[in-house]
């Protein structure tokens, strides 16, 4: 006591930050905290949380976690998409990313891309027709996470389209995605012209059936090939180049062999040119790790988010395919030139299910190059991010390391509960498409997950929980 009494006060300031301030003029030393009430001091979220504070939530969150970490995916398949989901063959069925939206409240890149895949389907001749046709009913819609698969951004699934298979061995299960399409004008972007439906044609009669016959000969797992792509610098959300590379050169020979000439050339052109090849793969895989979580009883782990462009919403374990939704956030992020924040639509895509495995913005300290692409920093902010995001994880993912965190694992399983004691929502790394249907990608940026979204989901489960 002496020696503090000794010395100029230092002061550690809680609360108002003009209080730090004056004292910083009085030539005191002050450390500000930032600090807020957990749920925002709201008497009900509290209430909530304290019952949710117990061993028996504590013993499903670890049993959550460890289907999550004991996962194996691996990709097995390329096939066509009425092949893997029946019901696409049965009806005219158009499946989206997100939770479940009606027409008359899609944004414009997602009508856009709806239109465009009625067409590529032969439901109608043109895109007026298409927009009639969708806008009386005459095709049903449908989340694509109702039928064990998700879509990029506009997360358009149709029958003809070519699908990725991945297996996760370890349950069983498994998941979705379409193909990639590359960059700029394409239909997860809202793009619907003669030229993206002509490249959706050749990935359906080509490209698709050469790599689904590729993957029947060697398969490829995916968790030693996520490890070092983390190491050699993607976090797999914004930035796939490595493993995209990786890819191609696991799956390479065995695209030689079944496949040459001119076809065989196009496919690896294709993959080769395409740094966000792999970003497909690796939401399939997302999918298949995380589907095992969903009904675990009594976790408070999500086991999805996702988003429409109008609506965010999250899924978690303990309560099944329970949908709580919020209004979409806008990102905030870089242009391409003669963009601006002014024609940017809200956030959308089933994409967010990396960052709910824990890629994405929570292993950002992996690829520090992304932070600068999607406007969030440099190297010190990717650091930020994957830290603060290990605030709101259940637990690290000791297969996945990232370098620059002394290789700890990437952070792993949100838990509903942190994120309302912290007030952290998950961040997540984006893309950012047109308003308008039919331009396409605009910038990439940053999102942030509707706090409200963690509030709804925390008050129902404390109320099944009783």
């Amino acid at each position: 006591m002496a020696s503090l009494l000794a010395g100029p006060p230092r002061v550690v300031n809680i609360g108002l930050e003009s209080f730090a301030r004056d004292l910083a003029a009085s030539g005191a030393a002050a450390v500000q905290v930032d600090w807020t009430p957990p749920a925002g001091g709201r008497p009900e979220l509290l209430s909530a949380l304290a019952s949710l504070q117990n061993d028996s939530v504590e013993n499903a969150n670890r049993a959550a976690l460890e289907r999550i970490l004991g996962a194996d995916p691996v990709l097995v398949d390329v096939r066509r998409a009425g092949e893997l989901i029946p019901a696409l063959d049965a009806a005219r069925l158009v499946l989206h990313a997100g939770p479940p939206i009606e027409w008359e409240r899609m944004c414009g890149p997602m009508k856009g891309a709806v239109c465009g895949a009625i067409v590529f389907e032969g439901w109608a001749g043109d895109l007026a027709a298409a927009e009639k046709l969708a806008a009386g009913g005459g095709v049903q819609l449908a989340p694509n996470h109702h039928y064990g698969a998700v879509g990029p951004m506009t997360g358009i699934t149709t029958r003809s389209m070519p699908l990725v298979a991945v297996e996760n061995r370890a349950f069983g299960n498994r998941a979705l995605c379409t193909l990639n399409e590359g960059l700029g004008k394409v239909m997860r972007f809202g793009g619907n012209d003669a030229e993206v439906l002509a490249r959706l044609a050749w990935l359906r009669d080509e490209f698709g059936p050469l790599l689904g016959a590729a993957l029947r000969i060697h398969e490829v797992p995916l968790n030693p090939l996520i490890a070092r792509g983390l190491a050699m610098g993607d976090e797999m959300h914004q930035r796939n180049v490595a493993c995209t590379s990786l890819l191609l050169r696991a799956l390479a020979p065995s695209m030689a062999r079944v496949s040459h000439g001119s076809a065989l050339e196009g496919a690896l052109a294709f993959i080769a040119g395409n740094d966000q090849f792999f970003l497909n793969v690796g939401m399939a895989m997302g999918k298949s790790i995380m589907d095992p979580v969903n009904g675990v009883a009594g976790s408070s782990l999500v086991s999805a988010m996702s988003r429409n462009g109008t609506d965010f919403g999250i899924r978690v374990a303990a309560l099944g395919d329970t949908w709580f939704t919020a209004p979409v956030e806008m990102p905030q992020g870089m242009y391409f030139p003669g963009f601006s924040a002014a024609d940017a639509n809200p956030d959308m895509g089933d994409s967010t299910i990396l960052e709910t495995v824990g890629l994405g913005a929570f292993s950002m300290a992996a690829a520090p190059a992304v932070a600068g692409f999607v406007g969030a920093g440099g190297f010190q902010d990717a650091l930020g991010y994957s830290r603060s995001m290990g605030e709101i994880a259940a637990g690290r993912n000791p297969r996945w390391a990232i370098p620059a965190l002394e290789f700890a694992g990437a952070p792993t399983g949100i838990d509903i509960r942190r994120v309302m004691e912290t007030g952290i929502a998950p961040a997540i790394n984006t893309g950012i498409a047109h308003r308008r249907a039919g331009v396409g990608q605009v910038g990439a940026g940053i999102a942030r997950a509707p706090l409200a979204c963690f509030e709804r989901a925390l008050l129902a489960l404390a109320a099944h929980a009783r």
